[in-house]
């Protein structure tokens, strides 16, 4: 069972963490994140979900979200490339998938019903299933 959610709020509030803007040498990612950080989960775009996962950012709430979206678009496609919020899921560490075991039978689940993967995928969908 996937937890549930509030998407009116932010991962700052979910998470109860701000996280300040550096004094200076901040990159444009960072900065991104933690923009995003403050935006409610509900309102976050495919892109910006890519985005936060591949930093390994809000997991515990936007991996569920992600899969709703997987649910339905299997290569839901952020601002990289067909599929790339799924490579972004994959790719987590085992440990995330060990800690949401549930989550993570969907994913596979999910992937496991993809009738053409696209070659650009194959590695992270073979290596996702092969754990």
């Amino acid at each position: 069972m996937t937890r549930l959610v509030n998407r009116d709020r932010s991962l700052e509030e979910l998470e109860r963490d701000r996280w300040s803007a550096s004094s200076g040498g901040e990159t444009r990612l960072m900065a991104t994140a933690r923009e995003l950080r403050r935006k409610p989960i509900g309102e976050l775009t495919v892109e910006d979900m890519r985005l936060l996962i591949r930093q390994d950012v809000g997991l515990a709430c936007l991996l569920p979200l992600a899969v709703e979206v997987l649910r339905v678009d299997p290569l839901a496609e952020g601002d990289m490339y067909e599929g790339d919020l799924l490579v972004a899921v994959l790719t987590r560490s085992p440990e995330v998938w060990r800690q949401s075991p549930e989550l993570g039978r969907e994913v596979r689940l999910i992937v496991s019903e993809l009738a053409d993967v696209p070659s650009a995928l194959k590695r992270e969908v073979e290596g996702f299933l092969a754990r």
